[in-house]
């Protein structure tokens, strides 16, 4: 596991498993938990630092988004409060590979609300983009927000997701203004971090869209799992193997799901008109 200060009170973990990122703001004895890993094993030494070596309390663990590579330590912490988006049931639900035993009950749903913690005030501000149920947590405080996975890196991650919603919900969280980004896995980044996604989804949209006006539909397939990520990552920017590892199962799920299908039609219904 990977440990990062990003402030005096703020603490960053990111796991071993799919590298998920759960960050800890700290009041104290209290911590305050903004996601919670990717797996048991991840979530258990997270407990160990936080509660054993620090001698710290979570009292309050808080979900950018109900997925299980998320949510694991939520129950190695009983006695702490749960808090996520009203919609959290849809967005568990719509995994490709949910996995129950760590699903809890939150303690507590909502929209938007803020809430203090020590010196920082977290806004939890309902963003749907890659889940319906999505939140980013802007903390003006610590000059961050928390945008679970509306990024991945540089990229994003499109299964089940709507671009359209995924595009808006980054151009929310540009708005912050915030100098530094915490994704849902990776670590942080700074705030270029959206451009480049932005500039990841753009491209990936276009080729595939270019291939489905182009190409015959038996050739879709084929071409689309050729698309290289040096072709849609922003320039200058070196790609990390979970980035790259994330890119081919885009080019998979966008055959499987026909994602950008829509978009390939209006393109054409356009040019026709």
């Amino acid at each position: 596991m990977r440990i990062q200060e990003l402030a005096p009170d703020v603490v960053m973990f990111v796991g071993d498993a799919v590298e998920s990122v759960a960050t800890a703001f700290i009041d104290g004895k209290r911590v305050l938990l903004v996601d919670a890993l990717g797996s048991q094993d991840d979530a258990a030494e997270l407990r160990e630092v936080l509660c054993g070596q620090m001698g710290k309390t979570v009292q309050l663990v808080a979900a950018t988004h109900f997925m299980s590579d998320h949510i694991a330590g939520m129950s190695l912490f009983p006695e702490a409060l749960t808090l996520a988006h009203r919609h959290h049931r849809q967005a568990f639900l719509s995994q490709n590979r949910p996995v129950a035993s760590l699903y809890r009950e939150p303690d507590m749903v909502f929209d938007n609300m803020a809430l203090r913690w020590g010196r920082h005030q977290l806004r939890f501000l309902y963003n749907p983009g890659k889940t319906m149920d999505h939140v980013s947590v802007d903390v003006p405080t610590a000059d961050l927000v928390c945008a679970g996975d509306n990024i991945v890196g540089n990229i994003v991650y499109l299964s089940r997701a709507d671009p359209a919603l995924q595009r808006a919900a980054i151009g929310r969280i540009q708005q912050f203004g915030r100098g530094r980004v915490v994704g849902g896995h990776m670590g942080v980044f700074d705030a270029v971090v959206l451009d480049n996604a932005l500039h990841y989804l753009s491209r990936v949209q276009h080729i595939v869209v270019d291939i489905r006006l182009r190409a015959a539909a038996t050739q879709w397939a084929e071409q689309i799992a050729a698309i290289r990520l040096e072709d849609c990552i922003a320039p200058g920017i070196v790609p990390t193997a979970f980035e790259r590892e994330w890119h081919g199962r885009n080019l998979e799920v966008i055959v499987t799901q026909s994602i950008f299908a829509l978009d390939a039609a209006l393109d054409a219904r356009d040019r026709v008109a």
